[in-house]
């Protein structure tokens, strides 16, 4: 039970006061230094948070860094997860320190994100196959455990895996406590699937959900403070990262679908957008502006932002409950 305790339960514990504790010196600095989000023009309900800070996911690193800097010694396995936490969590830091800092519009320039992130997955892959001993087999779901070897397709996989997921994340971080309580439930699931294999990287699952379960004190409605691409990424770089460890990638297909309709709402939208010259599949992208501006349909009367978070989080619920049933 002790043992349990340990690196089950403190971590949540340890991370989720440490995002508490941090929140209320870090979000007036920010405000401080005008690390203010500035909201779409066609979201008139959204006008009203112009201004509030963002950048918030520096409290979720912190906490999330913290408490597995005292377990990685012990729980080695750990390292690539938290390298790929820090690694798109830089890049989300840098991005955003350009945007609202500097005042640079667009932040990193497309490429030079693509670039980054490029670098960061490639160091990853190298790890996971030189240095880890998890094998690269992939779970397929609803087949009572059995395994696919990708082969050949194992890079263009681990590589189209990371980017969608990471960018999918990023996408979802659009409305108060969105993306955190759709991610808090990920995280949950990974951490039950991580003790019941005893896989050796419950401390750092366990970190994520105790420092989102405290920063979403915060992010709920009415947000005081955004977790910016700082944090949206840093999960995103944590899901794929703890799927891989898992051996699960194939699963993020169900219990992150909410993440993978981000990303494919915003390219078909884009892509309808160029091919009729102007017209729109969806009312808004990512798909949460849709429900808001026009409910199901697009037609009716638009879903507030609590009901959006609340639809999105019990979808996720049922998802992560399909997903252990397809272990």
């Amino acid at each position: 039970m002790n043992y349990d305790f340990m690196k089950i339960v403190l971590p949540v514990i340890a991370a989720f006061l440490i995002t508490v504790l941090l929140s209320p010196i870090v979000i007036p600095l920010l405000r401080k230094l005008k690390c203010g989000q500035t909201e779409r023009e066609e979201l008139e309900s959204h006008q009203a948070k112009t201004g509030t800070p963002t950048m918030g996911g520096l409290v979720i690193l912190l906490a999330v860094i913290i408490t597995s800097l005292c377990y990685v010694g012990s729980y080695p396995r750990m390292i690539p997860i938290l390298f790929m936490i820090v690694g798109f969590g830089l890049i989300g830091f840098l991005d955003d320190y350009l945007k609202v800092v500097l005042k640079r519009s667009d932040g990193l320039i497309a490429w030079q994100k693509l670039l980054l992130q490029f670098v960061i997955t490639v160091i990853f892959a190298v790890y996971m196959t030189k240095v880890s001993d998890v094998p690269m087999t992939m779970i397929l779901p609803f087949t009572g455990g059995k395994e696919w070897d990708p082969g050949i397709l194992t890079f263009p996989i681990l590589f189209f895996a990371v980017l969608g997921t990471v960018n999918g994340v990023n996408f979802t971080d659009g409305l108060d406590g969105l993306a955190s309580s759709v991610t808090v439930l990920v995280a949950t699931f990974f951490t039950v699937v991580a003790i019941g294999t005893g896989s050796g990287i419950e401390p750092i699952t366990c970190a994520v959900v105790g420092a989102l379960m405290g920063f979403l004190l915060y992010n709920v409605y009415p947000a005081k403070v955004f977790m910016g691409d700082t944090g949206s990424l840093a999960l995103g770089g944590f899901v794929i990262s703890t799927a891989y460890m898992l051996r699960m990638p194939l699963f993020i297909l169900i219990v992150g679908l909410i993440y993978l309709l981000e990303v494919v709402s915003v390219m078909i939208q884009v892509t309808y957008f160029k091919l009729t010259h102007g017209k729109r599949v969806f009312r808004m992208t990512p798909i949460h502006h849709h429900f808001e501006l026009g409910g199901i349909s697009g037609k009716g009367e638009g879903w507030s932002e609590t009901r959006v978070v609340a639809v999105f989080s019990v979808v996720t619920t049922l998802l992560c409950c399909i997903g252990l049933a397809a272990l």
